[in-house]
C-alpha cells in the first residue's frame, strides 16, 4: 500500500501516511515529535497542526480546539485527520502556559 506523502513545513520532515490511518499516527510511527500529545482522539487540542495543501477527511474533533470555521482553513487535530492525497503542514504547538494548565486537567 502506497499511502499518502506528508511534508511537515515546521520541521522538514516527510513521512508517509497510510490510507485510513491519522497523521499523528503515522508520525508516531515514525519517531517524528512536532506537536504535543494528550488524549488521541480529537478532545484535547494538543496535536494542532495547520494544512497548508492537500485534501483530508476529518474524524470527530472537539468544537473547543478545532471549531468549524478553523477546520475549513485547515486548522485541525492531528490524530483525527486522514489524508485524501499528498500534504503539507505546519505545526502549531500549544503556547508553554496552555500546554501546562491543560495537562494539569488530563491528569486530574
Amino acid at each position: 500500500m502506497a499511502g499518502f506523502q506528508v511534508s511537515n513545513r515546521t520541521t522538514g520532515d516527510r513521512f508517509t501516511c497510510q490510507e485510513g490511518q491519522s497523521v499523528l499516527k503515522a508520525m508516531e510511527q515514525r519517531g517524528l515529535k512536532c506537536v504535543p500529545v494528550g488524549c488521541r482522539g480529537g478532545g484535547c487540542g494538543f496535536c494542532k497542526i495547520q494544512v497548508l495543501e492537500g485534501h483530508f477527511e476529518c474524524g470527530k474533533m472537539s468544537r473547543r480546539h478545532a471549531p468549524p470555521e478553523a477546520v475549513e482553513k485547515g486548522e485541525v487535530l492531528a490524530c483525527r485527520i486522514y489524508p485524501l492525497t499528498d500534504l503539507i503542514i505546519e505545526c502549531m504547538p500549544l503556547p508553554e502556559r496552555t500546554l501546562a494548565k491543560q495537562t494539569t486537567k488530563l491528569l486530574r
